[in-house]
């Protein structure tokens, strides 16, 4: 509470001093301003078309606050780094005029490893970089607001499911001390019937447990009502199902996570962007096998992982990609399951953009059947 008044404080008695100089200032020229969001305050910094410094301060980050300061100023360009309040501020100020860019802190060093770090220096550092060229920053874009809220519902789901399996390996672990355990079974299955054949003691401790499991898998199921209502609304969701090991859950997510695919201008570019590729680190004859990056989206990451597995089990029918993910897992070697994996996840991604842009009925087989063909022609 006290935090809120010190910024209200702050934020009249810029009102009142540096805001008339601000008016005048962007009057004459195109402003660039630095946004370091908080929770509760923000803290900005303003230059002129000649790098000086207009002002700074703090206001607070809500629709009031930014609106104070925002609304009557002339378009100018906004940096500010991506985090929990950046989707709905950016919305926000570009719908003000503003040009808006959101700057991935991750691939800015000078933020993030910088010696000397604070908000104030953050903002600085935004407004200094955006106003020599946007592309330091490695602006991202956020999804608009529709698919915002349909992706919400399927990120409160995931917390649910990862929440019953924390659960459920509790009650299991609890178990098995007393030389007992609990019967193997989905996730689904997992409720108070499961205690059955335990000794009392054992019941005690996880009977609770395991109601509170049969709860959450209750309200797992009301999630998924409300995400076969969402796919509805999108029907490239029935243009990515083609493929075999994505379902509605996975298909659904691609689409809002992407949200637009006309952002890549090859199909190749998504596994990159959800950080399916592997880690660069080579120095001269060096060249180190590393992990992928694991940048981008980690829901739709890990569930196109879950498609790959499906893809690769035994039992699942032939395709291009199960193919060449088993002759991946069978050159052998440290690790070539889990790159086979990986792999194959980043082959779907870069499949299911290509079908989205498209729209072409889905072969599973075209890539063999292209071979043959090329083969023929030789032996003829």
């Amino acid at each position: 509470m006290k935090k809120i008044t010190t910024a209200k404080k702050n934020h009249k008695a810029l009102s009142k001093t540096e805001k008339k100089q601000i008016w005048q200032k962007a009057s004459q020229q195109r402003l660039t301003v630095g946004l370091d969001l908080g929770d509760a305050e923000s803290c900005y910094h303003i230059l002129d078309d000649v790098a000086a410094t207009v002002s700074t301060g703090r206001l607070l980050t809500t629709k009031t606050g930014l609106k104070s300061l925002f609304e009557k100023m002339p378009s100018s360009r906004v940096a500010l780094e991506v985090g929990t309040h950046s989707p709905w501020v950016s919305r926000l100020l570009a719908g003000l005029g503003h040009e808006v860019i959101v700057a991935n802190p991750h691939k800015v060093r000078l933020i993030t490893q910088s010696m000397k770090k604070n908000d104030r220096i953050d903002a600085e550092q935004l407004a200094r970089l955006a106003r020599v060229d946007p592309k330091l920053l490695s602006p991202i874009r956020h999804r608009g607001e529709v698919a915002q809220a349909d992706l919400a519902v399927i990120r409160a789901r995931a917390g649910l499911v990862e929440a019953r399996t924390g659960l459920i390996n509790t009650a299991r672990g609890l178990v098995k001390p007393f030389g007992e355990r609990l019967k193997s079974c989905d996730a689904d299955q997992v409720g108070e019937g499961l205690q059955e054949g335990l000794s009392e003691a054992v019941c005690t401790a996880v009977e609770p447990l395991l109601r509170s499991v049969e709860a959450v898998t209750e309200q797992i199921r009301v999630y998924d009502g409300e995400i076969e209502a969402i796919a509805k609304r999108y029907p490239e969701v029935e243009l990515l199902r083609q493929v075999y090991g994505v379902g509605q859950l996975i298909a659904l997510t691609f689409v809002l996570t992407i949200e637009d695919p006309s952002r890549f201008e090859h199909s190749r570019e998504v596994g990159p962007f959800l950080g399916l590729t592997p880690k660069q680190g080579e120095s001269g004859e060096r060249q180190p096998q590393l992990g992928i990056t694991k940048a981008g989206d980690q829901l739709l990451r890990s569930l196109l992982v879950q498609g790959a597995h499906c893809l690769l089990r035994k039992g699942a029918p032939e395709s291009d990609l199960r193919i060449w993910g088993m002759e991946k897992m069978e050159k052998g070697g440290k690790n070539a399951k889990r790159r086979a994996i990986v792999g194959v996840a980043r082959k779907l991604a870069v499949l299911l953009h290509r079908l989205w842009v498209t729209g072409e009925v889905y072969d599973p087989l075209y890539n063999q059947k292209q071979k043959g063909k090329q083969a023929g022609r030789a032996a003829a």
